[in-house]
Order: structure tokens, then sequence, then C-alpha cells
């Protein structure tokens, strides 16, 4: 247990130094970061929420189709549980992006530096919650299986 606690120590001095050496003039080194925790944060949400925007997704696709009637009928069953898994699995992989990117985040903050997101349809594609400051961007519920927003 005193092991863990001085290994918990460390780190945190490590992460208060990384953010103390930080320049004031400038935050265009917390954006990978702040990418990452955005989504370790909200990934989970998506994920929580996939049934209702895979439901949404569908029924946006079904209305807009000019498919037959017997194709109308059966799309939404299979089509509801096709994209629940797609938007379910996406979110796994917005937090493991989120995962990778957050000691990457950490070791930019003093630099003027980002890398280019690793899992970029968080970012572009609609969500069910869209909202936030320019700083950090508040965005969940997102519909992976439509296409992206231009």
């Amino acid at each position: 247990m005193v092991g863990f606690a001085r290994r918990l120590v460390l780190v945190a001095g490590v992460v208060a130094t990384l953010v103390a050496s930080a320049p004031f003039d400038s935050q265009a080194g917390v954006k990978t970061l702040t990418r990452s925790t955005q989504n370790i944060l909200f990934g989970p949400f998506d994920f929580a929420l996939s049934p209702v925007v895979a439901s949404k997704a569908v029924y946006t696709n079904w209305r807009a189709s000019d498919d037959s009637v017997g194709v109308k009928i059966a799309y939404p069953v299979f089509g509801v549980v096709w994209a629940m898994s797609v938007n379910a699995g996406a979110s796994a992989i917005r937090v493991l992006a989120g995962l990778l990117e957050f000691v990457p985040g950490l070791v930019l903050i003093p630099f003027k530096a980002d890398m280019n997101p690793i899992y970029d349809l968080p970012e572009n594609n609609q969500a069910l919650v869209d909202t936030g400051s320019a700083a950090f961007k508040v965005r969940f519920g997102v519909d992976y299986v439509s296409p992206p927003q231009q």
C-alpha cells in the first residue's frame, strides 16, 4: 500500500510539473489532451445511448428511402440491431482512442504542437448532445452509422 501511494504521489508530481511548465501565452498544446479527455468522458455516454441513436438513424434512413414495401417492413428490425452494435463498438473505440491520446497529450502541453486525431468521427458526425465552448466541446450520442457532416 505504501508503494502504491509513493507511485501515485510521483505521478501526480510529474503531471503537476508538466502542467506548471506549460506556456501561458498559448493554449495550442492542450488540444490533444482536451480531445483525449472528451473521448474518455463521453464515450460511455455514446455506448449508453446506442439504442436511441441507432433507432433515430434507422428511422431517418427509413423515411428517406425509396425501397419496396417488403424492404421497408424488414429493414427496421435488422437495421436497429446492426446500427446499435456499430454504435456500441464505435463508442468503445472512442474511449480507446482517448486513452491512447492521453499520454501524448500530456507530453505536448509545453509545446505548440498537437496530434492529428486518431479517431475523428466524434468530432465530425451528428450527435444528440452538441454543446460547450471552443475550449471544451460536450458531444455525446454520436451517430456513427450516418455519413459525417460537412
